[in-house]
């Protein structure tokens, strides 16, 4: 064994290996305490939260630096391309999310329907103790509030605040069963509106990138705020092998009987799961190697440690600048495009939040004995994909989405309640397969657009020394604004009138 290439690897990628350590050891020492329990007979719901604690310090620490990150890198990103190409690459980023999102909900919908693992469920014996309360809303009324936290009416607001339908049944009529008549209101849940910032960044970028030459300043001050914010990012990633390993085992400790969770729900399990692998490691790799011809292992390699606090996190959100540093670092991604594209794919690119709510929805159908007709699966598959793009990053956001598809076949909202209990750990793959649909993302647009960016490159660089050249000329000669004239010798006005031809 050549032992120098070996502690060169380990040194390469150290962090990688200790978050990946980091998880193996949560769910040991998850496992080992679950033997031993804090009172004598089960962890209380205090016990647990100690647990927690430390994971939850890095948890909060990741998701401080979301707002800074987003609107910093969108705006430095998209104000220093060219119009044309800020087009190109957002709407190359916008197709590429939107196919594979589609591909991931005709495999999850194939796979459901093949496997059929509600067929030999009952849906009381798979429900347990869980409960879950409906909530009201409309397939409808979820897909506009989408479109209207796009355009936040309050950006300050939109960094806490994300809006939300509210249905009351009528006052004259409280018993009224069509929810289609009850009265619209709506309300601000707290949650941070991901989708508008997202939006308000890339309308700012594109304005400052038409006014580049008179912004300069103003560009710069974007482009070296992103710098820092990723600096800092830098020494929060550090704590990810800690934080990791303290958010697996209080999550594993959560669970009442895990063996019991897994014999009911061990099928489902397996298809969701399964079904969520394949897509991102198979279907998303292939895809990757038939655009850039590039080996998709070395690539997955290198983000290593961005899956691995995905799958610790379980939010794509809080895993961006991770995703970011490897992307940019291990992966050689232009900064302009990963800065892009990466804040849009958290947003809209939900691959695996797509597939598992397919399946959901088709699988509490078969437990529920209830026959789907192709006009259904084609509902559920239209809906999913919306349902997707509509959910946030957050852990177990899908869930609340799952409502809107379930509405679609006519189940109940509390009909959760039946898959609930394996959620928790299917989040976790669902966020690693979305981190990496997102990677994948933006190396396959910076493929197409090299020659672009190449050529953008270079006037944006006599630009900038035009620039500089003015200001040298500018120190040398300072303007005195208490007199009417500014006296300069004729030679000197000279160069300076060339050096701004």
């Amino acid at each position: 064994m050549n032992w120098p290439n070996v502690w060169n690897f380990v040194k390469r990628n150290l962090l990688t290996l200790l978050t990946i350590l980091g998880v193996v050891i949560g769910i040991a020492l998850g496992l080992g305490l679950r033997a031993v329990p804090a009172d004598g007979e089960t962890w209380s719901a205090r016990d647990v939260m100690y647990i927690n604690y430390v994971g939850d310090l890095f948890l909060r620490a990741l998701k401080a630096l979301i707002l800074p990150l987003i609107v910093s890198s969108l705006i430095a990103a998209v104000g220093s391309l060219d119009l044309s190409l800020s087009k190109k690459i957002g709407g190359r980023a916008v197709l590429y999310y939107l196919a594979t999102t589609v591909l991931a909900v005709i495999l999850g919908i194939v796979l459901v329907i093949t496997v059929k693992p509600g067929a030999d469920s009952e849906a009381d014996e798979v429900s347990g103790d869980q409960k879950g309360g409906p909530r009201n809303v409309t397939t409808v009324d979820t897909l506009l509030d989408l479109v209207r936290n796009m355009f936040p009416p309050n950006l300050v607001q939109a960094c806490i605040q994300q809006y939300q339908t509210v249905l009351t049944p009528p006052e004259n009529n409280p018993t009224e069963s069509d929810i289609y008549e009850w009265k619209v209101g709506g309300a601000y849940s707290d949650g941070m509106n991901i989708l508008g910032l997202v939006v308000a960044s890339i309308v700012f970028g594109v304005a400052l990138g038409a006014t580049k030459k008179e912004n300069a300043l103003v560009l710069s001050f974007f482009q070296q705020l992103s710098q820092v914010v990723m600096k800092v990012t830098g020494w929060v990633i550090w704590l990810s092998p800690v934080g990791v390993t303290f958010l697996i085992a209080a999550k594993i400790l959560e669970i009442e009987d895990l063996g019991d969770m897994f014999s009911k729900l061990g099928l489902y399990f397996a298809v969701v799961a399964g079904g969520i692998l394949f897509h991102g490691f198979v279907v998303l790799s292939l895809l990757f190697f038939l655009f850039t011809r590039r080996n998709p292992i070395k690539f997955i390699a290198n983000m290593g440690q961005a899956l691995a606090t995905a799958f610790g996190t379980s939010s794509s959100s809080a895993s961006l600048p991770v995703t970011m540093q490897c992307l940019e670092e291990k992966n050689g991604i232009d900064e302009r495009v990963s800065r892009f594209v990466l804040p849009i794919g958290a947003t809209i690119n939900m691959d695996g939040t797509a597939l598992y709510e397919a399946v959901a929805a088709i699988f509490i159908a078969q437990l529920r004995g209830l026959s789907l007709s192709f006009g259904n699966v084609l509902a559920i598959s239209i809906t999913a994909t919306a349902a997707s793009i509509g959910a946030a990053g957050i852990p177990q956001a899908g869930l609340v989405t799952l409502v809107m598809v379930l509405d679609t076949v006519g189940l109940p909202a509390e009909d959760v309640s039946l898959i609930i209990a394996v959620d928790w750990l299917l989040d976790r793959f669902r966020t690693l397969v979305n981190v990496l649909g997102d990677s994948f993302g933006a190396a396959i647009v910076y493929h197409f657009s090299k020659a672009e960016l190449e050529s953008s490159k270079q006037p944006q660089q006599d630009l900038s020394l035009t620039q500089q050249t003015e200001l040298d000329l500018e120190l040398a000669h300072p303007v005195d604004h208490s007199a009417t004239t500014t006296v300069m010798p004729h030679d000197e006005r000279h160069i300076l009138k060339n050096s701004r031809l």
